[in-house]
């Protein structure tokens, strides 16, 4: 079903995932009932609140025709758990 759901990890999603926020990347379709029910099918953690925020995509030029082409635009997911409980794809350590 939502098999394209990938973690988004960079040097804020780490420090917002000690606040018990975690960060995904979606597809653009997939709406946030559906992003609730399938995060907690999958990493089996209670959800509290959740954000979104659609990126668009940036356009590069292909070095060899020299033409523009537009990059697929993607949803950012913020999600916050119930405390006590974490997602290990965050889990950096000490």
């Amino acid at each position: 079903m939502l098999t394209n759901l990938k973690p988004l990890i960079t040097e804020t999603s780490i420090s917002l995932a000690k606040k018990n926020w975690y960060t995904f990347i979606a597809p653009v379709e997939v709406n946030k009932d559906l992003l609730k029910e399938m995060l907690k099918k999958s990493f089996k953690v209670d959800i509290l609140a959740i954000k979104t925020a659609v990126v668009k995509g940036k356009r590069k030029r292909n070095p060899t025709s020299r033409r523009m082409r537009k990059q697929s635009d993607w949803k950012k997911v913020f999600i916050k758990v119930k405390e006590g409980q974490k997602i290990a794809l965050f889990d950096v350590g000490a």
